[in-house]
This record gives structure tokens, sequence and C-alpha cells, in this order.
């Protein structure tokens, strides 16, 4: 009878050994597995965003415009008037140190960072005065007057805005939107952040226009003038 008492003890102290190893064992598991989960989403969109604003300033895209304006005086009955051909270069600019938490999206299922760009900023007109042009005509009131000097701070003021209204027109700014979202997309893809993610840039604009869609009209449902 005792060996067989012994031999009962001795399984169940095995069990109970066997028991506390597979428990020590599931816990490590357990805590291995939290470990590896990696960083959260705000640790990312913190981390990002350091580096991103680190960046500073991208130039994407640069264009060039001509503007042609003229402006006329008239004193003591007589006429003067000068026209000015200028080119100017704009540059479209990112200025990423305005970015916050808030412009960034982290989506763990995916491993895709989002990012809301802020507002393309024009800088210039820079202009090239080798390339500007001019004409004028009334040179006896320009002799006799401060005429010449007031029409060609007229023709400057009036070309650099005309240049400017050139620049922030719907056609250029669309231009500007996709180089800007494509070396945005480089410079964070390449900053330094916790983990591999795909970068997608956008700018709040085309989320706007994402969420209220334009709706066309059918031929058939126009309604016909009264008039």
């Amino acid at each position: 009878m005792e060996p067989r008492r012994v031999k009962r003890a001795g399984i169940i102290v095995a069990l109970v050994v066997g028991l506390i190893v597979g428990a020590l064992f599931m816990g490590v598991a357990r805590v291995s597995t939290l470990f590896d989960r990696g960083p959260d989403a705000e640790t990312i969109a913190s981390a990002s965003l350091q580096s991103v604003r680190e960046q500073a300033r991208l130039t994407p895209f640069v264009a060039r415009f001509v503007t042609v304006v003229t402006s006329t005086q008239s004193r003591f009955g007589l006429q003067a008037q000068k026209t000015l051909i200028m080119p100017g270069t704009v540059r479209y600019e990112l200025d990423l140190a305005r970015m916050d938490e808030q412009d960034l999206d982290w989506n763990a299922a995916s491993s895709t960072l989002t990012v809301t760009l802020p507002p393309i900023e024009i800088s210039g007109p820079e202009i090239d005065l080798t390339e500007v042009q001019e004409y004028s005509g009334g040179g006896v009131l320009m002799a006799l007057s401060d005429a010449e000097q007031t029409l060609d701070m007229a023709n400057r003021r009036r070309g650099q805005q005309s240049l400017l209204q050139q620049a922030k027109a719907p056609t250029p700014m669309r231009l500007a939107r996709n180089p800007a979202k494509q070396a945005g997309e480089r410079r964070i893809a390449s900053a330094d952040t916790p983990t591999p993610a795909s970068v997608v840039c956008q700018f709040e604009t085309e989320i706007r226009m994402a969420a209220f869609p334009c709706h066309v009209v059918p031929p058939s449902q126009h309604v016909a003038s009264r008039w």
C-alpha cells in the first residue's frame, strides 16, 4: 500500500508542477504580445509630427507668368502713357511647421498615415528686370513733370498685383496641389517615424469637396426659362 501512495503523490506533484509551468508560459506569452503590439496611434502621431515639423518649408512647384499693364497721365492739356511687360516667377510653398496632431490620422490596420497638409502659400513674384520691357508715349509731359516716375510706380504696383492674381487662379493652384502632395508624401515617408508606414497627403479643400460633391443636373431636369 505504501508504494501506491508514494506513486500517487508523485503523479499529483507532477500535475501541479505542469500547471504552474503552463501558467507561467501563458503569462510570458501575454506579456510578449503586449510588447509586440508596437506604438499606439498617439505615439506614432506625436513622433511623426515632430519629424515633419523639422522638415520646415517645401517648394514643390514653381510657375512663371507674364503681365502687360498700361498707365496714363494727363496734365496741362498733355498726355503721357507707359506700357509695361513684366514677367515674374512665383513659388508655391508648404510650411510643414504649421501642422498639428489633428492633421495626422494613423490607421494601424493598413499601416497608413494620412496627412492633411496646410494650405499652399505663394511666395513672390520675383521679377527678372533684364526681361522687363517698356513702351512709352507723350515725351513732352514726361520731360516737363514727374509723370514718368508716377507711371513707372503705378505700372510696377499693378504688374505685381496682376502676377499674384494669375498665380492664385484656380488652374495654377490645382496644378500645384499634385506635386505638393507628392513632395509631402516623399518627405514625410523619409522622416524618422516609430514604424514604417504608407503616407497619403491631402488638402482640407479636397476633404470638403469629397464631403459635399457637386450634383450635376441631367438635361431632362433643366427648367426652361420664362424669359
